[in-house]
């Protein structure tokens, strides 16, 4: 798992797609980087975003409410909390047709708004 990943300039592209769509940019980052992951740790998150454990904390609250994300505890030898390992728990292309119907439901509804509007025109 320690593998050093950090965003590419194709990752950081898309980090802005997401963004465009309503996601926080915490969301998103933390988003994208899981994508090219199959399972990883917070620590591991905070330094291939560059976010801090607060930020990669709520992020991933939110991606787990969306039940996007499953969270693992891994017991540490003698004292301490254990560190949290997350993973996609649903697939890359499942998330993106997901927030693709979101952005779909969004546009039919300006469209229904612009509709009532010339009504009254």
């Amino acid at each position: 798992m320690s593998r050093e990943v950090r965003l590419s300039r194709r990752d950081e592209t898309l980090v802005d797609l997401l963004i465009e769509t309503g996601l926080s940019r915490n969301i998103a980052k933390t988003l994208v980087f899981l994508s090219k992951r199959d399972e990883t740790t917070s620590v591991e998150i905070e330094k291939a975003t560059g976010l801090r454990q607060p930020e990669v904390s709520i992020a991933m609250q939110e991606l787990r409410r969306r039940r996007w994300v499953d969270k693992r505890d891994i017991k540490k030898e003698g004292k301490g909390r254990p560190v949290h390992s997350y993973r996609l728990s649903v697939s890359w292309s499942e998330i993106l047709a997901q927030i693709d119907r979101e952005e779909q439901a969004k546009i039919d509804r300006i469209e229904a708004n612009r509709k009532k509007l010339k009504t009254f025109a």
